[in-house]
């Protein structure tokens, strides 16, 4: 009796061509159409785990963690300089859903750097801001302000001890003139002493004291009248 062969069925070439595309675990470089290039590891066609990107426009390099796609882990990313050409490093630290988002440290261009926390790609938490002109602020950030409490110490050896709102001064907050030897403790509004008490402090150390030191004023109750003025703020501002 004859045998009858059948033919093998089977799947269409581009099925197999299609599994074979897909990105799943570690894989060599890939080229994006754009001229972007991964290397690292993936899931699912997304980068996720451990990998390295560089974007061809700007030359910017991002390596560390992903996440279905996105940068969210711990990385650092950096830029190549204009004139060198040698890699400049911009932000390392925490990342979330494409974004600074954790403790990270920041270097701008201009040569300050911020070391604190983030959120949504804004200083957000508490961190300390080195300035370009030698101010150091350490204290509570909210949308990239200044905002809580915090200290701003300024190069002559000067600083602010108190409240913030929107990067500027405000609320209850002493202010130690440390070149002069003397102390304001008050109330400030948008960075302006509203009304406080100012008195000699440190003044045998001071480097330029004034002529004459400040006459005591004799008050009943001088904290009570300060945390009146506070009280009064506070009711202002609710």
């Amino acid at each position: 009796m004859p045998v009858i062969k059948y033919s093998r069925i089977r799947d269409p070439l581009f099925y197999e061509w299609d599994r074979k595309a897909q990105k799943c675990g570690l894989r060599h470089t890939i080229y994006a159409v754009n001229g972007d290039q991964y290397t690292g590891e993936w899931l699912d066609n997304l980068k996720h785990g451990k990998g390295t990107q560089i974007w061809k426009n700007t030359g910017a390099i991002y390596s560390g963690d992903w996440k279905f796609g996105k940068r969210d882990g711990y990385g650092s990313y950096s830029i190549p300089d204009p004139v060198t050409k040698e890699y400049k490093r911009v932000y390392t630290g925490l990342w979330e859903n494409d974004q600074r988002g954790g403790r990270g440290v920041f270097f701008y261009p201009n040569g300050e750097c911020y070391e604190g926390e983030w959120s949504d790609g804004l200083r957000s938490g508490w961190g300390k801001m080195q300035y370009k002109d030698g101010s150091v602020y350490e204290g509570q950030w909210l949308v990239d302000q200044p905002d809580g409490q915090g200290v701003l110490r300024l190069p002559n050896g000067n600083r602010y001890e108190g409240c913030w709102k929107d990067g500027k001064k405000h609320g209850p907050g002493k202010y130690f003139y440390l070149d002069k030897g003397q102390k304001l403790e008050g109330i400030w509004v948008a960075d302006i002493p509203k009304c406080g008490v100012l008195v000699d402090f440190g003044r045998d150390n001071a480097l330029a004291p004034t002529k004459c030191p400040l006459p005591e004023i004799e008050l009943h109750d001088p904290a009570g009248v300060l945390a009146e003025a506070r009280a009064m703020f506070d009711d202002s501002h609710n």
